[in-house]
């Protein structure tokens, strides 16, 4: 008897183990299998290296809105401010959101990132049109989560509607920074901005692009996005896919279709990207090869363009588990590579592309969470 009771409690006692171990939901692969302290830590640090860099500086005491590093740090460092038990931006963040309000308020006064006579024919309204569209999209993915648009992301969107291009080949579209550099100041960057502008949009809240005064300028930039859409590299496509997540009339069933199978045709064997394939036939100034391995920005932004657009869970899985791999488990990076020259990846320079990488990874796996 005794034995038999003895064996009953030990059941009962298994039993019970495997209540608390499955009585919730077991964590996903990606929720387990990545660190987002270590995420936090690399883009706060580069955030910090940026913002004291005295080459980012600009005159009323503002900064520089690089494509590589300040904006994705902007869109993504929310993302991981729940799962930190963050009540309020990072410290960095704020530093940003006060460089690009004051430029926002300060509009006529400031300077431009890039003058003509420093650096060349057209750089002035290059670098109007560029911070424009920057600034209304860093304030817009802002706003979004308090679900109400602030003044200055309102003034912050007149100032980009006021450049937008009227007339010609290009309108509808806005002046871009071109420095030979891709994937973001390339001469077909012009629509990558544009793209972008497209996600400000759609991301701010509140209904803003039911605003009656600025109907014709969306129909502009529909138009310049449809028009152009087929011309572009695989990578500049996938930005305008992620911004029909939010505003789906800017891509028809075919043109979607289209540009989904373009890129998952794209995906290596690893279940990565590389950004070196998206690009078409670009080559470096200094001659040396394209890296072809898979790398987080590419990865990062097709797998968050794709989530956003419904794609089944099922096909997402390669990609995701691609970045739940790659981090760096003693940095919290992931891997980004220059299209432009061989840098050394471990300079504050040379980590442009890992900057841009692990904060598009951030945002997809979040996305997937």
């Amino acid at each position: 008897m005794r034995t038999k009771i003895l064996g009953i409690c030990a059941l009962a006692v298994c039993l019970a183990a495997a209540i608390l171990t499955t009585g919730s939901p077991p964590q996903t692969e990606v929720e387990k299998s990545w660190n987002k302290k270590a995420a936090a830590a690399y883009l706060d640090q580069r955030a910090d290296w940026w913002t004291s860099w005295p080459v980012a500086a600009r005159d009323h005491e503002t900064l520089c809105v690089s494509c590589h590093t300040a904006v994705p740090y902007a869109l993504s460092r929310p993302a991981l401010r729940a799962a930190l038990g963050e009540n309020s931006p990072s410290a960095s963040e704020r530093l940003l959101l006060d460089s690009v309000t004051k430029r926002v308020r300060l509009w006529k006064e400031v300077e431009p990132f890039y003058s003509d006579e420093k650096r060349g024919a057209h750089k002035t309204a290059e670098s109007r049109g560029t911070e424009a569209v920057l600034n209304a999209l860093i304030l817009a993915s802002h706003d979004a989560p308090s679900g109400k648009l602030s003044e200055n992301t309102r003034a912050a969107f007149h100032n980009m509607w006021a450049l937008q291009k009227t007339a010609g080949d290009e309108r509808g579209a806005w002046s871009w920074l071109r420095f030979g550099n891709e994937p973001w100041e390339a001469d077909d960057s012009q629509f990558y901005g544009a793209s972008l502008a497209a996600v400000a949009a759609g991301t701010a809240p509140q209904n803003y692009r039911a605003t009656p005064e600025i109907q014709n300028n969306l129909k502009l930039l529909r138009d310049y996005l449809a028009r152009e859409c087929m011309k572009q590299s695989p990578i500049n496509q996938v930005v305008l896919l992620w911004a029909s997540a939010t505003w789906p009339e800017l891509l028809t069933a075919e043109q979607r279709e289209s540009i989904l199978s373009e890129i998952l045709s794209k995906q290596q064997a690893d279940g990565g990207w590389s950004l070196a394939s998206l690009v078409g036939p670009w080559k470096r100034a200094d001659g040396s090869p394209l890296e072809l391995r898979s790398d987080g920005y590419a990865t990062g932004l097709i797998m968050l363009a794709l989530a956003q657009t419904g794609l089944p869970r099922k096909d997402l899985k390669q990609g995701r588990a691609w970045l739940v791999r790659n981090q760096n488990p003693t940095q919290g990076m992931w891997p980004g590579f220059s299209l432009n020259n061989g840098r050394d990846p471990s300079s504050d320079t040379g980590r442009f592309m890992s900057d841009a990488a692990t904060a598009y990874a951030v945002l997809a796996l979040t996305q997937a969470e």
